[in-house]
Protein backbone atom coordinates (compact mmCIF):
# COMPACT_ATOMS: atom_id res chain seq x y z
CA UNK A 1 0.00 0.00 0.00
CA UNK A 2 1.29 3.45 -0.87
CA UNK A 3 2.17 5.86 1.91
CA UNK A 4 -0.46 8.31 0.66
CA UNK A 5 -3.15 5.63 0.89
CA UNK A 6 -2.03 4.70 4.40
CA UNK A 7 -2.27 8.34 5.50
CA UNK A 8 -5.72 8.76 3.94
CA UNK A 9 -7.03 5.60 5.65
CA UNK A 10 -5.63 6.84 8.99
CA UNK A 11 -7.26 10.27 8.53
CA UNK A 12 -10.53 8.61 7.68
CA UNK A 13 -10.40 6.62 10.93
CA UNK A 14 -9.79 9.82 12.91
CA UNK A 15 -12.69 11.62 11.17
CA UNK A 16 -15.00 8.69 11.85
CA UNK A 17 -14.60 9.32 15.61
CA UNK A 18 -14.03 13.06 15.52
CA UNK A 19 -15.40 13.98 18.96
CA UNK A 20 -13.53 11.15 20.65
CA UNK A 21 -10.34 12.15 18.84
CA UNK A 22 -10.64 15.81 19.92
CA UNK A 23 -11.33 14.90 23.54
CA UNK A 24 -8.38 12.52 23.48
CA UNK A 25 -6.01 15.33 22.51
CA UNK A 26 -7.07 17.64 25.38
CA UNK A 27 -4.22 16.49 27.61
CA UNK A 28 -1.72 17.36 24.89
CA UNK A 29 -3.45 20.70 24.22
CA UNK A 30 -3.41 21.74 27.89
CA UNK A 31 0.22 20.73 28.42
CA UNK A 32 1.53 22.48 25.31
CA UNK A 33 -0.60 25.60 25.93
CA UNK A 34 0.77 25.87 29.48
CA UNK A 35 4.36 25.59 28.27
CA UNK A 36 3.91 28.14 25.46
CA UNK A 37 2.16 30.64 27.73
CA UNK A 38 4.64 30.53 30.57
CA UNK A 39 7.67 30.46 28.29
CA UNK A 40 6.21 33.55 26.57
CA UNK A 41 5.89 35.27 29.93
CA UNK A 42 9.44 34.31 30.86
CA UNK A 43 10.85 35.49 27.52
CA UNK A 44 8.95 38.76 27.74
CA UNK A 45 10.16 39.41 31.27
CA UNK A 46 13.74 38.57 30.28
CA UNK A 47 13.62 40.98 27.34
CA UNK A 48 12.18 43.69 29.57
CA UNK A 49 14.83 43.20 32.24
CA UNK A 50 17.55 43.07 29.59
CA UNK A 51 16.32 46.35 28.09
CA UNK A 52 16.27 47.99 31.52
CA UNK A 53 19.79 46.81 32.29
CA UNK A 54 21.00 48.08 28.92
CA UNK A 55 19.46 51.45 29.72
CA UNK A 56 21.12 51.42 33.14
CA UNK A 57 24.48 50.48 31.66
CA UNK A 58 26.37 47.21 31.55
CA UNK A 59 29.48 48.53 33.31
CA UNK A 60 27.87 49.88 36.49
CA UNK A 61 28.62 48.54 39.95
CA UNK A 62 26.22 49.20 42.82
CA UNK A 63 27.55 49.34 46.39
CA UNK A 64 24.88 48.97 49.06
CA UNK A 65 24.90 48.46 52.85
CA UNK A 66 25.30 44.89 54.05
CA UNK A 67 24.72 43.16 57.34
CA UNK A 68 26.91 43.87 60.32
CA UNK A 69 27.56 40.74 62.34
CA UNK A 70 29.07 40.03 65.71
CA UNK A 71 29.79 36.43 66.76
CA UNK A 72 27.54 35.27 63.94
CA UNK A 73 24.62 37.44 65.05
CA UNK A 74 23.28 40.20 62.79
CA UNK A 75 23.39 43.68 64.32
CA UNK A 76 21.42 45.27 61.50
CA UNK A 77 22.38 47.10 58.35
CA UNK A 78 25.66 48.96 58.24
CA UNK A 79 25.95 52.43 56.77
CA UNK A 80 27.60 53.92 53.72
CA UNK A 81 28.89 57.45 54.16
CA UNK A 82 29.95 60.26 51.88
CA UNK A 83 33.55 59.52 52.94
CA UNK A 84 33.23 56.11 51.27
CA UNK A 85 32.18 57.73 48.00
CA UNK A 86 34.96 60.32 48.19
CA UNK A 87 37.55 57.61 48.81
CA UNK A 88 36.33 55.64 45.81
CA UNK A 89 36.46 58.70 43.56
CA UNK A 90 39.91 59.85 44.68
CA UNK A 91 41.81 56.58 45.15
CA UNK A 92 40.93 54.60 42.04
CA UNK A 93 43.07 56.71 39.70
CA UNK A 94 40.28 57.60 37.31
CA UNK A 95 39.16 53.99 36.93
CA UNK A 96 35.71 54.74 38.33
CA UNK A 97 33.05 57.35 37.79
CA UNK A 98 31.38 57.60 41.19
CA UNK A 99 28.17 59.06 42.53
CA UNK A 100 26.51 58.56 45.94
CA UNK A 101 22.76 58.45 46.25
CA UNK A 102 20.46 59.59 49.02
CA UNK A 103 16.79 59.19 48.30
CA UNK A 104 13.45 59.39 50.01
CA UNK A 105 9.86 60.28 49.19
CA UNK A 106 8.88 63.86 50.00
CA UNK A 107 6.07 66.34 49.55
CA UNK A 108 6.52 68.37 46.35
CA UNK A 109 4.44 71.44 45.53
CA UNK A 110 4.18 73.89 42.66
CA UNK A 111 1.63 76.71 42.81
CA UNK A 112 -1.57 74.97 43.97
CA UNK A 113 -0.52 71.41 43.04
CA UNK A 114 1.01 68.89 45.41
CA UNK A 115 2.47 65.43 45.01
CA UNK A 116 4.59 62.92 46.86
CA UNK A 117 7.61 62.13 44.72
CA UNK A 118 10.97 60.41 45.03
CA UNK A 119 13.72 62.96 45.69
CA UNK A 120 17.22 61.71 44.86
CA UNK A 121 20.41 63.43 45.98
CA UNK A 122 23.32 62.64 43.64
CA UNK A 123 26.53 64.06 42.19
CA UNK A 124 26.60 65.32 38.58
CA UNK A 125 28.47 62.14 37.60
CA UNK A 126 25.24 60.19 38.16
CA UNK A 127 23.77 61.48 34.91
CA UNK A 128 26.82 60.27 33.01
CA UNK A 129 26.81 56.88 34.71
CA UNK A 130 23.27 56.18 33.57
CA UNK A 131 23.58 58.03 30.28
CA UNK A 132 20.78 60.50 30.96
CA UNK A 133 20.06 63.10 28.30
CA UNK A 134 18.52 66.53 28.67
CA UNK A 135 15.23 67.55 27.12
CA UNK A 136 15.47 71.13 28.41
CA UNK A 137 17.96 73.12 30.45
CA UNK A 138 21.13 71.73 32.02
CA UNK A 139 22.47 69.42 34.71
CA UNK A 140 23.60 70.87 38.02
CA UNK A 141 27.36 71.24 38.45
CA UNK A 142 30.00 70.17 40.95
CA UNK A 143 30.26 73.75 42.22
CA UNK A 144 26.54 73.69 42.96
CA UNK A 145 27.08 70.47 44.91
CA UNK A 146 29.88 72.08 46.91
CA UNK A 147 27.77 75.20 47.48
CA UNK A 148 24.71 73.18 48.53
CA UNK A 149 22.65 75.07 45.99
CA UNK A 150 18.89 74.58 45.83
CA UNK A 151 18.59 73.44 42.23
CA UNK A 152 16.69 70.50 40.79
CA UNK A 153 16.61 68.39 37.63
CA UNK A 154 13.24 66.78 36.96
CA UNK A 155 12.62 63.38 35.41
CA UNK A 156 10.66 63.36 32.17
CA UNK A 157 7.29 62.58 33.76
CA UNK A 158 7.80 64.26 37.16
CA UNK A 159 5.82 67.29 35.98
CA UNK A 160 2.71 65.13 35.49
CA UNK A 161 2.20 65.10 39.26
CA UNK A 162 2.35 68.88 39.36
CA UNK A 163 -0.86 69.65 37.54
CA UNK A 164 0.43 68.03 34.34
CA UNK A 165 2.38 71.20 33.74
CA UNK A 166 4.35 71.05 30.46
CA UNK A 167 8.04 70.40 31.29
CA UNK A 168 9.30 73.41 29.35
CA UNK A 169 7.11 75.70 31.48
CA UNK A 170 8.65 74.36 34.70
CA UNK A 171 12.16 75.19 33.50
CA UNK A 172 13.41 78.14 35.56
CA UNK A 173 10.42 77.97 37.92
CA UNK A 174 10.61 77.31 41.66
CA UNK A 175 9.13 74.16 43.16
CA UNK A 176 8.84 73.42 46.86
CA UNK A 177 10.52 70.31 48.27
CA UNK A 178 9.49 69.85 51.87
CA UNK A 179 8.63 73.52 51.92
CA UNK A 180 12.05 74.61 50.60
CA UNK A 181 12.25 76.40 47.26
CA UNK A 182 14.29 74.77 44.47
CA UNK A 183 14.95 76.23 41.03
CA UNK A 184 14.29 73.80 38.17
CA UNK A 185 17.41 73.97 35.99
CA UNK A 186 16.86 70.93 33.78
CA UNK A 187 14.32 68.41 32.47
CA UNK A 188 15.57 64.94 31.54
CA UNK A 189 14.65 63.18 28.31
CA UNK A 190 12.46 60.12 28.64
CA UNK A 191 14.43 57.13 29.91
CA UNK A 192 11.72 54.55 30.43
CA UNK A 193 11.59 51.83 33.02
CA UNK A 194 9.26 49.62 35.01
CA UNK A 195 9.00 47.91 38.35
CA UNK A 196 11.46 49.47 40.77
CA UNK A 197 13.27 51.40 38.03
CA UNK A 198 11.38 54.62 37.33
CA UNK A 199 13.93 57.40 36.76
CA UNK A 200 11.42 59.43 34.76
CA UNK A 201 9.42 60.07 37.94
CA UNK A 202 12.37 61.18 40.10
CA UNK A 203 13.47 64.66 41.13
CA UNK A 204 17.27 64.97 41.30
CA UNK A 205 19.03 67.48 43.54
CA UNK A 206 22.69 67.90 44.63
CA UNK A 207 23.67 65.31 47.22
CA UNK A 208 25.05 67.88 49.66
CA UNK A 209 21.81 69.86 49.43
CA UNK A 210 19.83 66.72 50.12
CA UNK A 211 22.05 65.90 53.08
CA UNK A 212 22.19 69.29 54.80
CA UNK A 213 19.05 71.13 53.68
CA UNK A 214 16.42 68.46 53.07
CA UNK A 215 17.21 65.24 54.95
CA UNK A 216 18.35 66.67 58.26
CA UNK A 217 22.16 66.40 57.98
CA UNK A 218 21.88 62.63 57.59
CA UNK A 219 25.20 61.28 56.33
CA UNK A 220 23.87 57.82 55.57
CA UNK A 221 23.81 56.95 51.85
CA UNK A 222 21.35 54.54 50.32
CA UNK A 223 23.70 53.50 47.52
CA UNK A 224 26.98 54.33 45.82
CA UNK A 225 27.19 53.89 42.05
CA UNK A 226 30.51 53.30 40.31
CA UNK A 227 30.96 52.90 36.56
CA UNK A 228 33.91 51.94 34.39
CA UNK A 229 34.54 52.91 30.79
CA UNK A 230 34.17 49.33 29.54
CA UNK A 231 32.67 46.10 30.95
CA UNK A 232 36.14 44.49 30.70
CA UNK A 233 37.31 46.71 33.60
CA UNK A 234 34.62 45.50 35.99
CA UNK A 235 36.73 42.77 37.60
CA UNK A 236 39.54 45.22 38.38
CA UNK A 237 37.02 47.78 39.60
CA UNK A 238 35.38 45.19 41.85
CA UNK A 239 38.72 44.38 43.48
CA UNK A 240 39.55 48.08 43.97
CA UNK A 241 36.17 48.83 45.51
CA UNK A 242 36.48 45.88 47.87
CA UNK A 243 39.95 46.98 48.97
CA UNK A 244 38.99 50.61 49.57
CA UNK A 245 35.70 49.85 51.30
CA UNK A 246 37.34 47.33 53.63
CA UNK A 247 39.91 49.92 54.60
CA UNK A 248 37.28 52.63 55.12
CA UNK A 249 35.18 50.29 57.27
CA UNK A 250 38.22 48.98 59.15
CA UNK A 251 37.63 45.35 58.27
CA UNK A 252 40.40 42.85 58.93
CA UNK A 253 41.60 40.36 56.33
CA UNK A 254 39.23 37.40 56.10
CA UNK A 255 36.44 39.23 57.90
CA UNK A 256 33.03 39.22 56.22
CA UNK A 257 32.29 42.39 54.27
CA UNK A 258 29.59 44.66 55.70
CA UNK A 259 28.70 45.95 52.24
CA UNK A 260 27.45 44.44 49.00
CA UNK A 261 28.83 44.97 45.49
CA UNK A 262 26.79 43.87 42.51
CA UNK A 263 26.62 44.69 38.84
CA UNK A 264 23.71 44.74 36.45
CA UNK A 265 24.89 41.58 34.71
CA UNK A 266 24.60 39.75 38.06
CA UNK A 267 21.03 40.97 38.37
CA UNK A 268 20.23 39.58 34.92
CA UNK A 269 21.96 36.28 35.72
CA UNK A 270 20.00 35.94 38.98
CA UNK A 271 16.77 36.63 37.13
CA UNK A 272 17.63 34.09 34.45
CA UNK A 273 18.39 31.43 37.07
CA UNK A 274 15.05 32.09 38.73
CA UNK A 275 13.29 31.98 35.37
CA UNK A 276 15.00 28.71 34.44
CA UNK A 277 13.96 27.14 37.75
CA UNK A 278 10.39 28.26 37.18
CA UNK A 279 10.49 26.97 33.60
CA UNK A 280 11.74 23.57 34.79
CA UNK A 281 8.94 23.41 37.34
CA UNK A 282 6.42 24.27 34.67
CA UNK A 283 7.97 21.76 32.29
CA UNK A 284 7.48 19.07 34.92
CA UNK A 285 3.82 19.98 35.34
CA UNK A 286 3.32 20.13 31.58
CA UNK A 287 5.16 16.82 31.22
CA UNK A 288 2.64 15.18 33.54
CA UNK A 289 -0.17 16.61 31.43
CA UNK A 290 1.49 15.31 28.27
CA UNK A 291 2.03 11.92 29.90
CA UNK A 292 -1.66 11.72 30.80
CA UNK A 293 -2.55 12.81 27.26
CA UNK A 294 -0.22 10.21 25.79
CA UNK A 295 -1.74 7.46 27.93
CA UNK A 296 -5.19 8.59 26.81
CA UNK A 297 -4.13 8.37 23.18
CA UNK A 298 -2.66 4.91 23.71
CA UNK A 299 -5.89 3.81 25.38
CA UNK A 300 -8.02 5.11 22.50
CA UNK A 301 -5.73 3.47 19.95
CA UNK A 302 -6.03 0.13 21.77
CA UNK A 303 -9.81 0.50 21.73
CA UNK A 304 -9.59 1.36 18.03
CA UNK A 305 -7.57 -1.80 17.36
CA UNK A 306 -10.22 -3.89 19.14
CA UNK A 307 -13.07 -2.19 17.29
CA UNK A 308 -11.39 -2.63 13.91
CA UNK A 309 -10.15 -6.18 14.33
CA UNK A 310 -12.26 -7.50 11.45
CA UNK A 311 -11.11 -4.58 9.25
CA UNK A 312 -7.49 -5.45 10.01
CA UNK A 313 -8.21 -9.11 9.18
CA UNK A 314 -9.76 -8.18 5.83
CA UNK A 315 -6.86 -5.93 4.89
CA UNK A 316 -4.33 -8.60 5.81
CA UNK A 317 -6.28 -11.18 3.77
CA UNK A 318 -6.09 -8.79 0.82
CA UNK A 319 -2.33 -8.54 1.14
CA UNK A 320 -1.64 -5.71 3.58
CA UNK A 321 1.72 -6.21 5.31
CA UNK A 322 2.49 -5.89 9.00
CA UNK A 323 4.49 -2.80 8.18
CA UNK A 324 1.51 -1.16 6.44
CA UNK A 325 -0.83 -1.92 9.37
CA UNK A 326 1.71 -0.62 11.90
CA UNK A 327 2.31 2.52 9.85
CA UNK A 328 -1.42 3.25 9.66
CA UNK A 329 -1.91 3.14 13.43
CA UNK A 330 1.30 5.08 14.09
CA UNK A 331 0.11 7.78 11.66
CA UNK A 332 -3.22 7.98 13.53
CA UNK A 333 -1.50 8.39 16.91
CA UNK A 334 1.01 10.84 15.46
CA UNK A 335 -1.75 12.90 13.85
CA UNK A 336 -3.70 13.12 17.12
CA UNK A 337 -0.65 14.26 19.08
CA UNK A 338 0.56 16.75 16.49
CA UNK A 339 -2.98 18.12 16.19
CA UNK A 340 -3.03 18.52 19.97
CA UNK A 341 0.36 20.21 19.81
CA UNK A 342 -0.80 22.68 17.15
CA UNK A 343 -3.98 23.44 19.07
CA UNK A 344 -1.92 23.88 22.23
CA UNK A 345 0.46 26.29 20.49
CA UNK A 346 -2.52 28.30 19.22
CA UNK A 347 -4.13 28.35 22.67
CA UNK A 348 -0.83 29.31 24.33
CA UNK A 349 -0.24 32.09 21.80
CA UNK A 350 -3.77 33.41 22.33
CA UNK A 351 -3.30 33.34 26.12
CA UNK A 352 0.02 35.19 25.84
CA UNK A 353 -1.56 37.83 23.59
CA UNK A 354 -4.48 38.24 26.01
CA UNK A 355 -2.09 38.74 28.94
CA UNK A 356 -0.12 41.27 26.95
CA UNK A 357 -3.19 43.20 25.82
CA UNK A 358 -5.42 43.11 28.90
CA UNK A 359 -2.99 42.64 31.81
CA UNK A 360 -0.20 44.65 30.09
CA UNK A 361 2.38 41.94 30.80
CA UNK A 362 5.36 41.64 28.51
CA UNK A 363 5.19 38.40 26.51
CA UNK A 364 7.25 36.98 23.65
CA UNK A 365 6.44 33.67 21.95
CA UNK A 366 9.72 32.00 21.08
CA UNK A 367 9.91 30.12 17.72
CA UNK A 368 12.23 27.63 19.43
CA UNK A 369 9.58 26.93 22.07
CA UNK A 370 6.94 26.39 19.37
CA UNK A 371 9.20 24.01 17.44
CA UNK A 372 10.12 22.12 20.63
CA UNK A 373 6.45 21.83 21.63
CA UNK A 374 5.40 20.38 18.27
CA UNK A 375 8.42 18.06 18.20
CA UNK A 376 7.72 16.83 21.72
CA UNK A 377 4.05 16.20 20.95
CA UNK A 378 5.11 14.18 17.88
CA UNK A 379 7.50 12.17 20.06
CA UNK A 380 4.66 11.45 22.50
CA UNK A 381 2.52 10.22 19.59
CA UNK A 382 5.23 7.89 18.35
CA UNK A 383 6.02 6.54 21.81
CA UNK A 384 2.46 5.88 22.95
CA UNK A 385 1.27 4.78 19.51
CA UNK A 386 3.90 2.09 19.13
CA UNK A 387 2.27 -0.54 21.34
CA UNK A 388 -1.22 -0.31 19.74
CA UNK A 389 0.38 -0.31 16.28
CA UNK A 390 2.48 -3.40 17.07
CA UNK A 391 -0.58 -5.12 18.53
CA UNK A 392 -2.61 -4.39 15.39
CA UNK A 393 0.21 -5.59 13.13
CA UNK A 394 0.59 -8.83 15.12
CA UNK A 395 -3.07 -9.90 14.74
CA UNK A 396 -3.57 -13.23 12.98
CA UNK A 397 -5.75 -12.61 9.89
CA UNK A 398 -7.82 -15.78 10.42
CA UNK A 399 -8.56 -14.96 14.05
CA UNK A 400 -9.27 -11.35 13.10
CA UNK A 401 -11.83 -12.40 10.45
CA UNK A 402 -13.58 -14.62 13.03
CA UNK A 403 -13.74 -11.74 15.58
CA UNK A 404 -17.28 -10.60 16.45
Amino acid sequence: MLVFEIVMVAMGAVRANLLRSVLTTLGIVIGIAAVITMVALGEGAQQQIQAEINRMGTSVLTISPGQQRSFGVSRGDTELSIDDALALRVETGGLLTVSPEQQTYMQISYLRWNSRSRVVGVWPEYFNIYDHELLHGRFFTQSEVQGRRRVAVLGYSASEDLGETPPEILLGETIQIRGIGFEVVGILAEKGGSGFLRPDENIFIPQSTAQYRVMGSRDRLNTIYAATETPEELDLAYAEIDRIMRREHRLRAGEDADFNIRNNADMLETFNETRQTFTMLLAGIAGISLLVGGIGIMNIMLVSVTERTREIGVRKALGATKRAIMTQFLVEALFLCVLGGLLGVAAGYAAAEAMSRFAEWETAVSPQAVAAAIGFSAAVGLFFGMWPARRAAALDPIDALRYE
